[in-house]
């Protein structure tokens, strides 16, 4: 049986991936390639596009590169698994969203040739549920690094360097 860390990242990694191709076949099937419709009037619109580049549309025709770094993370997150087992549930649930992303760009880059993007706010470029939870993803992976443990680590090194203040002053 599966340990609660790992069933959280798989049903994390697993919605993502469901509801990103959901999504994107829904809007390749009812929205022809270049059209655009109004969801949110005047703040969101869904706009068909394929996007054989990276995020954003940066460095198009580069898809074996953004195949294999989607392959890269992937793995990365397999051997963080393997060799660290995180079970801080924000941790896990970055990861999952993080591997859910990443899955579900790559299947559309090797099935379709690109990536299907449809959420658009006009001030910014086209994306899709994958780029959400790849985001959110490492959004939370960088608070969590930048400010997990603080309490902790400075409340040790606090005591380390009291403890080596008040052995000083008996030293001396």
């Amino acid at each position: 049986m599966p340990s609660r860390p790992a069933l959280r990242l798989a049903i994390t990694a697993g919605t993502v991936l469901v509801v990103d191709q959901a999504s994107k076949a829904a809007v390749r099937h009812w929205l022809p390639l270049g059209a655009s419709r109004p969801l949110l009037d005047g703040v969101l619109d869904l706009t068909h596009v394929r996007n054989t580049g990276a995020a954003f549309g940066l460095f198009p025709g580069a898809m074996a590169w953004f195949m294999l770094s989607a392959v890269i993370v992937l793995a990365g997150i397999a051997f963080v698994w393997w060799r660290h087992a995180p079970s801080d549930p924000w941790t896990v649930v970055a990861l999952g969203l993080i591997a859910g992303g990443a899955a579900g760009n790559l299947i559309d880059r090797a099935f379709l040739g690109g990536v299907t993007d449809f959420f658009d706010l006009r001030v910014w470029p086209v994306f899709n549920v994958a780029d959400i939870a790849l985001d959110v993803g490492v959004a939370i992976v960088v608070v969590r690094l930048l400010f997990s443990g603080q309490g902790e680590g400075a409340g040790a090194r606090g005591e380390d360097a009291a403890g080596s203040e008040a052995g000083e002053a008996s030293d001396g």
